[in-house]
């Protein structure tokens, strides 16, 4: 084209200018094809989510188009100033100061290509001079005409945005992975479910039954001697989590802990697919990478200096937290039995076992998925780091120099992924509901938009009454009149319907409706128990 000359080098340096038309527009529709294509296939999954009436999932399809833009603005803020930062320079000492690998080893820096290159017949030429002199690429001749080092170079800024992109897909996919294996352990819980609403477990839970705390297939599991120390009971609940992290027995006792609490006596709830709407709503906070999460990666290619090993022992942090958080959701479950022989010796029926927020650390069970999720992130940076340094520098580059170190890291970040899936996570579904306070998750969506359209009516008609008292004696004894003739009953029954129960609403089934019944009174009460079921959704 215009320069007609770009051909010696390979077409390593050439800019549009030198392109061949065709070879521009084909990269450009591939890349237009594949940007289309991904985000029809987000859109797709989107559509299926929303017609399944899976909003939870649906949300996190949202954040992960919300982290996908954050990625491109992070990627198109480099491209556009890496010429301006890449002509930054600094001193040849600050240079060489918490180098990743050893000063000598800089070998294949844009510097050193760069005045290698130069040396080459090929690059002799006048023209070629002139090309690569008026190259925005070109800072190490920039600052090396300084005697200076650039800050970074063109390339690396490349390798940085590529590490990034990386990074971001690991994390979705361990997300991805973790609760994909998590749910596939925890479907045996199905059958357990099915076996709660059975002749035989009904009967064998007879509430009528007496029987000593201990001797229970509950109490016989958590209420031993050797748990009453606390060092002893830590030994404990720390290798429980390997061998049946979730019995049978514990699901039924803290699922009737649960219903106890917060639903009455309504046994026919699903406690199964509250957990399942539990571990969708949480699934939204583990698909992104939050400010904090950044400036952890920041921290970590800070301390990437060679001869520290840093990464080596960052890659059993994972691995201490999943282990330190299953421990503790195993001592949760025992603290609960011990409460329970504490207060009863002998009970009556089911072992009842009572929610506490005060079993968790800082009384927040919530914090847990706040360190699985930095879990999640620590194993996805580590694996990352693997699969970019391999791509970007080769196996044999140097931070693979002592092989043992990588293989160990692998390995952790292996035996991680599954601690967290298969043991870690289902006991977190589960413990973590035994918390003082339930979750909007208990309430069924067809539920949660009857319920919000139902106080959407009731604000309504408080706001017509308001009007109603505020207005002149004339103006409401003609009000009166006027709807005494027309609806005056059906008024008066929409005024004086008392409000639901919340297991009323929680035991409603998807083709049920919600039946106001009417009554000829109404109270205060009534109102204050709106509130109280709107605060919930």
């Amino acid at each position: 084209m215009a320069g007609g000359g770009g051909g010696g080098d390979g077409g390593a340096n050439r800019s549009l200018q030198e392109t061949p038309t065709w070879a521009l527009a084909t990269v450009c529709f591939i890349f237009i094809f594949l940007g289309i294509f991904v985000e029809h296939l987000i859109h797709l999954a989107g559509h299926w989510l929303k017609k399944h009436k899976k909003t939870a999932l649906y949300e996190a399809i949202e954040k992960l188009k919300s982290v996908l833009m954050q990625l491109g603005f992070m990627s198109l803020i480099l491209t556009v100033t890496q010429g301006s930062i890449s002509k930054i320079c600094i001193t040849n000492s600050a240079a060489d100061y918490m180098l990743p690998c050893r000063s000598q080893s800089q070998t294949k820096t844009t510097q050193h290509l760069l005045f290698s290159n130069l040396n080459k017949p090929q690059f002799q030429p006048h023209h070629h001079r002139i090309l690569l002199a008026d190259s925005p690429s070109n800072s190490s001749d920039y600052c090396g005409s300084k005697g200076k080092t650039s800050l970074m170079s063109v390339e690396g800024m490349n390798q940085l945005n590529i590490f990034i992109f990386v990074l971001a897909a690991m994390q979705i996919v361990y997300s991805l992975a973790t609760m994909g294996l998590g749910r596939a352990k925890m479907k045996r819980w199905k059958s357990w479910e099915k076996e709660t609403q059975t002749i035989e477990y009904i009967t064998a839970n007879d509430p009528e039954r007496f029987r000593y705390t201990r001797q229970t297939t509950f109490g016989r599991r958590h209420m031993s001697s050797f748990a009453t120390n606390s060092a002893h009971l830590w030994i404990k609940c720390f290798f429980r989590q390997f061998f049946k992290s979730v019995a049978k027995v514990d699901y039924f006792t803290l699922r009737h802990g649960f219903i106890s609490a917060h639903l009455s006596t309504n046994n026919s709830f699903n406690f199964r697919k509250y957990i399942q709407r539990s571990l969708e709503d949480d699934f939204k906070a583990v698909v992104g990478i939050n400010p904090v999460m950044w400036m952890v990666v920041v921290i970590f290619l800070l301390v990437d200096v060679h001869g520290w090993n840093v990464y080596l022992w960052v890659s059993f942090l994972p691995l201490l937290i999943v282990l330190f958080v299953g421990t503790k959701l195993e001592i949760v479950v025992a603290k609960m039995a011990m409460q329970l022989a504490n207060n009863n010796t002998v009970i009556k029926g089911t072992p009842l076992v009572q929610p506490d927020s005060g079993l968790f650390w800082f009384k927040r069970p919530q914090l847990v998925l706040t360190l699985l999720h930095f879990i999640l992130f620590m194993n996805a940076f580590e694996l990352s780091f693997f699969i970019w340094v391999t791509w970007q520098f080769g196996i044999k580059s140097c931070y693979h120099e002592h092989v043992g170190i990588f293989v160990i890291r692998i390995v952790l970040a292996v035996a991680v992924q599954v601690l967290c899936s298969y043991i870690t996570l289902p006991l977190y579904a589960l413990v973590t509901q035994m918390g003082s306070k339930y979750k909007s998750a208990i309430l069924e969506e067809h539920t949660i938009h009857a319920l919000k359209q139902w106080h959407a009516n009731v604000k309504h008609k408080r706001k017509i009454n308001d009007r109603l008292h505020h207005s002149s004696p004339d103006d409401s004894a003609s009000t009166t009149v006027i709807n005494g003739g027309n609806s005056g009953t059906t008024d008066a029954s929409t005024f004086h319907r008392p409000s639901p129960t919340f297991t009323e609403f929680v035991s409603s089934d998807e083709d049920d409706e919600i039946v106001e019944v009417q009554t000829q009174e109404t109270n205060t009460s009534h109102i204050q128990n709106q509130h109280e079921l709107v605060q919930i959704v």
